[in-house]
């Protein structure tokens, strides 16, 4: 958490607020932020560089500035805050963005699992996201590619498809409920599964992510895409933290099980 819906409506507040406006400054607070970096060098470079769009690849933000990629993954807690110039610093704000010398972008992380990434424009392709699988809508996306990514793996369908480097996006919310519609067993092997199935799975991918963008993602624990702004498709769940209650579908109680250390949501029924 946040996954792909959550990342793409903060993406798409940033945007608003931020497209076309000029990095004046850096204050980083916290080193390991931008892990394996050398701070002053990405200070000095991102320096008077405009923000000229803000992009998603998978779970990841893409800041495009004139020569660089700044690259931003939430992790568990990263959230981004508008602060006036010269605001009280509260503990767990790592790095301040000063933009155009009127507010301050700060991000805020209490777990410091986020991590932040400046990359020449030239060098993205050998970026931390040329690991990462086919976007959710990408046409590529197909029944023959799902069945030869999973024709010889023994893991749960549930594990492969937390997999970034099979499908980029998906987490463990979005998981549970996309198998619920796909009436699919989470424990089922990669290597069971059926060319229906994933036709199935691709499908309900793309009508369960689409939902959630538009509902602003779902609001569990301390995903807000901005101050104040929460999500609405925790509402429309189906399965996911919904342990020992009623299916909506056919009234079985839904059950809540570890898969590979993650939690689990699915009908019995259902998802025999």
């Amino acid at each position: 958490m946040p996954e792909l819906p959550e990342v793409e409506t903060v993406r798409k507040a940033l945007v608003l607020k931020l497209k076309g406006r000029k990095i004046k400054d850096l204050t980083v607070l916290h080193n390991n932020v931008f892990k394996d970096q050398d701070i002053d060098t990405v200070i000095s470079n991102i320096k008077n560089q405009t923000i000229n769009d803000i992009k998603r690849r998978g779970k990841w933000l893409m800041f495009c500035l004139d020569d660089y990629f700044l690259l931003s993954h939430l992790r568990m807690e990263g959230k981004y805050l508008y602060r006036h110039i010269g605001e009280k610093i509260e503990k767990h704000q790592l790095v301040i963005f000063n933009i155009d010398d009127e507010f301050e972008l700060r991000y805020k992380d209490v777990r410091k699992f986020g991590k932040m990434y400046l990359v020449p424009k030239e060098d993205i392709d050998n970026s931390v996201l040329n690991t990462l699988g086919l976007e959710p809508w990408d046409d590529n996306l197909n029944s023959k590619y799902l069945q030869e990514k999973y024709k010889n793996k023994n893991l749960p369908i549930k594990t492969l498809l937390l997999d970034q480097s099979i499908i980029t996006g998906i987490g463990n919310i979005y998981a549970d409920e996309i198998l619920f519609l796909s009436k699919i067993n989470p424990h089922k092997k990669g290597k069971d599964i059926t060319s229906d199935e994933c036709c199935k799975i691709i499908s309900n991918t793309r009508i369960v992510l689409d939902k959630a963008i538009e509902e602003g993602g779902t609001t569990i624990r301390s995903y807000t895409s901005e101050e104040g702004v929460s999500g609405l498709f925790q509402n429309s769940l189906n399965v996911h933290k919904r342990e020992n209650e009623k299916c909506k579908e056919c009234g079985a109680i839904i059950v809540r099980e570890k898969i590979n250390g993650r939690s689990s949501y699915y009908c019995p029924n259902c998802q025999k």
